[in-house]
C-alpha cells in the first residue's frame, strides 16, 4: 500500500505531528535530528545547517516576538515530510505566514505527500502565505499548481 494516495493526495494513513513549541515535539524528534532531516531532504537548494536551525528557533522558540509552528508527517518514527511556517506579525502588503521550509525526503518523494503537507498548512493558518523558492528549483511547479504566484521580482541589497 502507497504511504498516501496520489490522487487525493492525502496523508490520512500518516503520522502527523503538529508543534507551536519546542515541547509540542515528541522525544524521538529533537531540534537537532529535525534540522538534519530538513537539511538533507532539501538538496541541493538546502540552507546551512545553523540557518536551519535559526528558522526552527523562530517558529518554535520562546521569543515572545516571534511565532510559527512546524507539520512533520512520518511512518514509524521517521519523518517522511515536514514543514516550517512563520507568522510575520504582518498582514496586506506583507503576507500574514511566511513558508520558511517544505521538505519531502528523497524515498518518499512522487506519493503526493508535498502537496497534501501544502493542503495541511493553508488549513491550519489564517491569512495569506507566501514562500521564496529559486526559479530552477522543480518544486516551483508543485508551489503553483497549489494556486502560488509570483506576485513580486525580490530584490535584495547587502554588504559584503
Amino acid at each position: 500500500m502507497s504511504a498516501e494516495n496520489e490522487e487525493t493526495g492525502s496523508i490520512d494513513s500518516l503520522d502527523v505531528i503538529r508543534a507551536d513549541t519546542y515541547a509540542g515535539l515528541p522525544a524521538w524528534l529533537s531540534r537537532e535530528a529535525l534540522g538534519e532531516f530538513l537539511h538533507e531532504s532539501l538538496k541541493p537548494y538546502e540552507d546551512p545547517y545553523e540557518m536551519i536551525l535559526d528558522g526552527l528557533d523562530y517558529a518554535l522558540g520562546e521569543d515572545p516576538c516571534k511565532d510559527g509552528f512546524v507539520i512533520v508527517t512520518h511512518r514509524e518514527k521517521r519523518p517522511l515530510g515536514a514543514v516550517v511556517m512563520l507568522r510575520t506579525g504582518m498582514s496586506g502588503y506583507v503576507p500574514e505566514n511566511l513558508l520558511l521550509f517544505i521538505a519531502v525526503g528523497p524515498d518518499s518523494r512522487g506519493q503526493g505527500i508535498g502537496g497534501a503537507l501544502l493542503r495541511r498548512v493553508f488549513d491550519e493558518c489564517e491569512g495569506q502565505v507566501k514562500l521564496h523558492v529559486e526559479h530552477d528549483n522543480p518544486a516551483r511547479r508543485l508551489y503553483e499548481r497549489s494556486g502560488f504566484t509570483a506576485k513580486y521580482l525580490e530584490m535584495r541589497w547587502s554588504r559584503e
